[in-house]
């Protein structure tokens, strides 16, 4: 894993990055509750937590599963929660 630089990688990094501001963005904004939930669903997406759950649990997240999983918190962040509202405030 040392020095692997993949496509797949580089994509978990960006989700997971883009995960965690959404997470930050939540705790200082709108409520702790999803804001914590954020962050802790960041992690998910970084690859040294993939090889921690291999390590302890024997099975990693699917790719494709953490696609999907990003695309819905972005949907459900700009779509439905209240910092897609507060996001569109600052736009106007």
């Amino acid at each position: 894993m040392q020095g692997k630089i993949s496509l797949q990688n580089v994509f978990s990094w960006f989700f997971g990055l883009a995960v965690l501001t959404i997470g930050i963005l939540n705790l200082v904004l709108i409520h702790p509750v999803p804001g914590i939930v954020g962050i802790c669903l960041s992690l998910l997406f970084f690859p040294q937590v993939n090889e921690l759950l291999k390590k302890w649990f024997g099975f990693v997240l699917p790719f494709a599963v953490k696609v999907f999983l990003a695309l819905f918190i972005f949907w459900f962040t700009l779509g439905i929660s209240d910092l897609g509202d507060v996001i569109d405030g600052w736009a106007r």
